[in-house]
C-alpha cells in the first residue's frame, strides 16, 4: 500500500484542458498511487486530449456555466457506478476551473465589466458550490473536495485583474462547504493555493510571462515552482492521510510570500 492510501479509490477530476493543466497533473499522481479518476471536461476536443492522455480512464463533458449541465453529468456519472454495483461511492472530486475574459485587454479594476465579473463568478467559484451540491449523494462518508485558488487574494496584482476577489469569495465558499456539509456526513473542503505556475491557462494572462520570471526570483530556492508540487499537495489532501485538514486554504508557493525583500531583487530595483 501506498503512503497516500488511494489505491482502489475513485476520484472525479474536473478542468483537464491539456497536458499542462493542473488537473492532468492531479489526475497522474492519483492514477500513480493505484486511484482511479473520472475526468470531466469542457468540451469534445478537450475530451479528445483527456483520452489520450488517460486510455483507461472515462471522460465526459460539462460546460459548468450551465448548471443544467452539471447535474447531467452527476447523472451519467451516478449510472456509471451504479453499473458497477450496490453503493459504490466517490472518494473525492477536483475542482480545477477557472474562467476570465481578458478578450478587450487589460481594464483598470474599476473598469471591471459586470457581465465579465459574474461570468468569472459563476464559473470560477459558484460551479464549486453547484458541484458539491449535485454530487454529495455519490461522494462517501468521508470523502475529500479539493479546489485550486491561488497563493495570496491580497496582492494587487494588476495583470490578474478581478480574478483575485473571485479567488476570495472560492476560499470563503469552502469553508461555508465545510460547515454544511458536516451536518449530514465527514466530507472535508480544501484549496491549493499555488503560486505562478506555467500552465497554458496562465500564458493568457497579459504580462504573466515576467510575473512569472519575477516570482522565480522571489522564490528563496531561485527556481519556479512546478505544477507537480500543486498537483501532489491536491492528491495529499485527496488522500485519508490528510483525514485532518478541513477548511483550509494550503499555501504552495515554495516559500516566495517570505522573500520580497531578497537582496537581489531590491539592488535590481533602486540600483
Amino acid at each position: 500500500m501506498s503512503f497516500l492510501d488511494v489505491t482502489g479509490k475513485r476520484f472525479v477530476v474536473f478542468g483537464l484542458a491539456n497536458k499542462k493543466s493542473v488537473a492532468c497533473a492531479i489526475a497522474r499522481t492519483l492514477v500513480e498511487e493505484g486511484g482511479e479518476v473520472i475526468h470531466v471536461v469542457r468540451s469534445p476536443e478537450r475530451e479528445k486530449n483527456a483520452k489520450k492522455l488517460f486510455p483507461d480512464s472515462k471522460v465526459f463533458i460539462c460546460d459548468v456555466e450551465d448548471e443544467e449541465n452539471i447535474v447531467r453529468v452527476r447523472d451519467e456519472i451516478q449510472a456509471e457506478l451504479e453499473e458497477r454495483g450496490d453503493n459504490v461511492k466517490l472518494d473525492g472530486i477536483v475542482h480545477s476551473i477557472a474562467f476570465a475574459n481578458y478578450s478587450e485587454g487589460l481594464k483598470p479594476f474599476h473598469e471591471t465589466l459586470k457581465h465579465d465579473f459574474l461570468q468569472a463568478v459563476n464559473i470560477s467559484c459558484f460551479s464549486f458550490v453547484s458541484i458539491a451540491n449535485h454530487f454529495k449523494d455519490l461522494l462517501a462518508e468521508e470523502a475529500s473536495v479539493v479546489t485550486i485558488s491561488i497563493s495570496t487574494t491580497r496582492m494587487a496584482a494588476e495583470n490578474y485583474g478581478y480574478m483575485a476577489p473571485i479567488k476570495a469569495a472560492l476560499n470563503s465558499s469552502l469553508c461555508f462547504l465545510a460547515k454544511s456539509f458536516s451536518d449530514f456526513s465527514s466530507v472535508r473542503f480544501n484549496a491549493v493555493a499555488p503560486g505562478l505556475l506555467k500552465t497554458s491557462a496562465s500564458a493568457g494572462i497579459p504580462g504573466y510571462v515576467d510575473s512569472y520570471l519575477y516570482a522565480e526570483k522571489a522564490i528563496p530556492r531561485k527556481k519556479a515552482l512546478t505544477t507537480k508540487e500543486a498537483a501532489d499537495t491536491a492528491a495529499f489532501l485527496l488522500s485519508p492521510r490528510s483525514s485532518g485538514i478541513n477548511a483550509q486554504t494550503i499555501i504552495v508557493d515554495a516559500g516566495m510570500e517570505i522573500n520580497y525583500f531578497d537582496k537581489e531583487i531590491i539592488k535590481g530595483t533602486v540600483g
